[in-house]
């Protein structure tokens, strides 16, 4: 019951302090994994009784279960307590033009079924079934790890382009026509059953260097994705920059010395073919020493890396003028392959370019930045959603 003049769920109230408290040591058990009662009390600076009650009160909820017990100390052995893996599930997904992979996670991030959907995105067959291809890569998924759509409370894809957050469409990507619809986000909740977030697919990747890649000591960031496709993300306080029409970071397009000039851009129907991209992506890098090597035969040449250096470091040295970030990480198939030696080139050359001088640095996360990007995303609104005790 309230207190007179209070009303449930004012700042202040033991219901609200309560909450502010569970969220505490749940964000504790996921960060650290499994505690005893006395650990998270140091943590938390709770006192024993409180953090009894407390710990009662998450594992009536299903949101925490004991673990086991911690041995070796004088006295009884110390029970563990851990994040109730069941408590939550999540769906994350990783689009391109060449098919869609989805993976499903319980509330810990422990991946528990990944598939993948092949599906040439121009295809015609193709362009009026996204939806059912998405639903096709998650309900494989789902079945590996037993599940079904009513265990999502979170589903996040990354698909280059951007949302315009004004009208729903999908802008800078012509590649993907499929995914150009309106409606798309909500047939995809319906289908799916959880809300859906469509997100850049480098933001993504800016994401998962944050959590736990190149970036985790910075707020202020450029992650530069050098792939196939070009395009950046920019962190800025620790917040991500997405622009007027989501489109921030595009700097595939950006006009360049050496590069052709195109004026019409994606978002009026056409592919670019000028720009960053034109002097950057790995299909064009593949081409530097007469085509048919592979990314790594060309790095291997000396005077071609130079190159592929100093086209980089003149893109980034438009971007570091204008937002002056901390740290550059060079991501994407070109950047692995050139390694820390296209790395040392590509700060040697952006000597003098731009007045700041970001430290600059190569990606050395495993697996897939963009899923690893959107597992993260996807986690971050089922735990506000699960964690939420009030």
């Amino acid at each position: 019951m309230a207190a007179a003049g209070s009303t449930p769920g004012t700042p202040g109230t033991p219901s609200v302090l309560r909450a502010m408290n569970d969220r505490a040591v749940l964000d504790l058990l996921v960060a650290h994994g499994p505690l005893t009662r006395t650990r998270i009390g140091e943590l938390t600076g709770l006192s024993k009784p409180t953090t009894s009650q407390l710990l009662g009160r998450l594992e009536a909820a299903g949101l925490v279960h004991t673990t086991g017990s911690l041995s070796g100390r004088p006295g009884p052995n110390a029970l563990l307590y851990e994040i109730d893996p069941g408590a939550g599930h999540v769906a994350a997904l990783s689009a391109n033009p060449t098919g869609i992979t989805a993976l499903v996670a319980d509330i810990t991030g422990t991946v528990l079924g990944q598939a993948r959907v092949e599906a040439v995105a121009v295809a015609e067959d193709v362009r009026h079934r996204t939806a059912q291809l998405v639903t096709e890569a998650v309900d494989e998924a789902l079945r590996q790890a037993g599940l079904g759509h009513d265990d999502l409370r979170a589903a996040v894809i990354g698909t280059p382009g951007a949302i315009d957050p004004h009208t729903g469409a999908l802008r800078y990507a012509p590649h993907l026509p499929g995914w150009h619809s309106r409606t798309l986000r909500d047939d995809l909740a319906a289908v799916l059953g959880t809300p859906v977030d469509i997100e850049n697919d480098v933001n993504l990747a800016a994401v998962a260097e944050q959590y736990e890649g190149a970036a985790q000591d910075n707020d202020n960031y450029v992650l530069t994705w050098l792939d196939e496709g070009v395009g950046a993300a920019i962190v800025l306080g620790g917040t991500l920059l997405r622009g007027a029409t989501g489109g921030a970071g595009e700097i595939g397009y950006m006009p360049l010395p050496g590069a052709p000039l195109v004026r019409t851009g994606p978002q009026d129907g056409g592919g670019g073919g000028g720009g960053f991209e034109s002097l950057v992506s790995a299909y064009v890098v593949r081409e530097l020493t007469g085509g048919g090597a592979t990314l790594a035969q060309v790095m291997a040449d000396d005077a071609a890396l130079g190159e592929v250096a100093r086209r980089i470091a003149t893109g980034i040295a438009a971007v570091v003028a204008v937002v002056d970030p901390e740290l550059v990480v060079l991501s994407g198939s070109v950047a692995q392959a050139g390694g820390d030696k296209l790395r040392a080139r590509v700060e040697e050359e952006l000597t003098g370019l731009a007045l700041p001088r970001p430290q600059i640095r190569i990606s050395e996360l495993d697996g897939d930045p963009i899923l690893t990007g959107a597992l993260r995303s996807a986690l971050t609104q089922a735990r506000d959603q699960v964690f939420d005790t009030a």
